[in-house]
């Protein structure tokens, strides 16, 4: 499952790959992100799943509290925000998380933390959550480049 988080950051580049400023900024689907605001959205959350990870691996079911995405869209400025400097984040992110992973004993992957909107959540979990979040997101921005006709 690592290698699959790790491939994650592959296929958004991908799917982001050619793509205009103006491309990355439009709202082709009425009501929906930018593919800018998209991979905002990722990069914001990327350190949040790896910082879930982290506590659930080093305190006894610590608690994790969970988050609106589109409080964080509305607040963070999204649309002035640099795509590769959001790339680089969510790359570097889960480089480090994946180094840590992979120098974890079996029994780790079982300890768990509380959500607080989820309940208990393992770290097996929490990390296949992480894994889907990237592939989620990267349909709509199929989508939306479609709409775009890129």
């Amino acid at each position: 499952m690592i290698s699959d988080y790790l491939a994650g950051v592959d296929t958004l580049r991908k799917a982001v790959a050619g793509m205009s400023a103006e491309q990355l900024r439009a709202r082709p689907i009425a009501g929906k992100w930018s593919t800018l605001e998209v991979v905002c959205h990722l990069s914001d959350f990327e350190p949040v799943l790896a910082e879930r990870m982290k506590r659930i691996i080093a305190m006894p079911k610590p608690l994790m509290l969970g988050a609106d995405e589109n409080d964080f869209a509305r607040s963070l400025a999204y649309g002035e925000r640099d795509l590769e400097e959001e790339l680089a984040l969510i790359a570097a992110t889960r480089q480090q998380m994946a180094r840590i992973l992979k120098a974890l004993p079996a029994d780790a992957w079982q300890r768990e933390g509380v959500h607080s909107e989820r309940g208990l959540v393992s770290l097996e979990k929490m990390l296949a959550i992480a894994t889907r979040h990237i592939p989620h997101h990267v349909k709509f921005i199929e989508e939306k480049r479609k709409a775009l006709g890129c």
